[in-house]
């Protein structure tokens, strides 16, 4: 991202691309070295240029990477690479369409204002396919693509595949008492139980917009936030740094929550916040302390509360996670998109993607019944 002029790619992101697609998101995952040399993530930007123009244009873009994985992507394809290997075939590396390590949605295929949309889409979709095939990559795949995208990704002979998160949604929400009114009441009475629980031990908690953190709370946020890997035993994707550089270039996105006891800090979580859209992404958490239901409490209903303050649509919480329906999400379908070169694998591929189209679609249809809301509309 070093060698793209950030205003030249950041005047391709239409109002929907989300904070995740800017050129200060992805240059700061490069410059802090989450991504590229070492890590599986190999930078291979695809760019599409008008020469013709008084000054060489960039009039497409998307970004890509070649994965040597498929850890940080949420879309679990290791089945996939598992029958490659059972076949004596290498599924690694493939190309990948995505923003790393982060599960939302967003424009993937970016196209200038100026130009027709559909003829660069076309274009960049046909050297994406020329990339794998010259390089004898296995496949191609663009995680979460905005739902304007899914017509030129089929018209591609893309595949198609579900995916369900939970997302909490603003339905003119008065404040906290207001939204727990329209749940049902085992609902209310859960959270009310949950938040009484980390309440009566003294907890409070400072809301920091990124334009007046310090240095001292991101800190703070970072050793909470790598504790949480710790505590899995695995390595966190992300550094001090990157955060820091996220805190430089783009404070306006950036929401921290602290949670403390006796003045003293114990959890802190960070929303991304998009408010031309009036989205909240709800992306890290972290304790140093375990105490339980805090988590709930700072990742989950503090955010909520903000969103409800600050007039925010949607609150997404993350991938995956049913336990977030008894906390007043809902599912949501999301897609992913797979061009798989090898014919046959990818005959089997779809073939396997209709049955599990199935299956989510009944999932879905499950999770439906078990709606934390009372009705659809709000219950003044």
């Amino acid at each position: 991202m070093a060698e793209v002029p950030a205003d030249s790619w950041n005047a391709l992101l239409n109002h929907d691309a989300g904070p995740f697609l800017k050129h200060e998101f992805l240059y700061g995952l490069e410059e802090c070295a989450c991504v590229g040399d070492g890590t599986g993530w190999q930078i291979a930007h695809l760019l599409i240029e008008d020469v013709e123009a008084e000054q060489i244009a960039i009039v497409g873009a998307m970004p890509l990477y070649l994965k040597q994985h498929s850890y940080g992507e949420f879309v679990f394809d290791w089945a996939w690479a598992e029958a490659y290997a059972q076949n004596g075939l290498a599924y690694y590396p493939k190309a990948l369409c995505a923003i790393p390590f982060t599960p939302v949605s967003g424009s993937r295929l970016l196209v200038s204002p100026k130009y027709d949309r559909q003829a660069i889409q076309t274009i960049l979709l046909s050297a994406l396919k020329s990339l794998v095939s010259q390089n004898k990559l296995s496949s191609a795949h663009i995680l979460f693509p905005n739902p304007d995208e899914i017509t030129a990704l089929k018209d591609a002979d893309f595949l198609l595949r579900d995916s369900v998160q939970f997302h909490w949604h603003n339905q003119d929400y008065q404040d906290f008492e207001h939204f727990l009114a329209n749940l049902t009441m085992k609902r209310r009475k859960n959270i009310r139980r949950e938040r009484a629980q980390v309440s009566n031990i003294g907890m409070a908690y400072c809301h920091i917009p990124g334009s007046e953190s310090t240095p001292q709370d991101w800190d703070f946020f970072y050793r909470c936030y790598a504790n949480t890997y710790l505590e899995h035993r695995s390595q966190p994707y992300l550094n001090l740094p990157f955060f820091m550089s996220l805190a430089a270039t783009m404070p306006e996105n950036l929401h921290l929550i602290i949670a403390t006891r006796d003045n003293l800090p114990i959890a802190s979580s960070l929303l991304i916040v998009d408010k031309e859209a009036r989205t909240a992404y709800g992306r890290y958490w972290g304790a140093i302390e375990h105490i339980p239901c805090l988590h709930f409490e700072v990742a989950y209903y503090q955010a909520i509360d903000y969103c409800i303050r600050e007039g925010l649509q949607t609150f997404e919480g993350g991938a995956q996670g049913e336990h977030k329906m008894a906390r007043g999400f809902t599912p949501i379908t999301l897609h992913s998109a797979h061009w798989i070169a090898d014919p046959q694998f990818s005959k089997a591929i779809a073939r396997f993607l209709e049955r599990e189209h199935e299956g989510m679609a009944a999932y879905v249809d499950e999770l439906e019944e078990r709606n934390p809301l009372k009705s659809s509309k709000v219950q003044l």
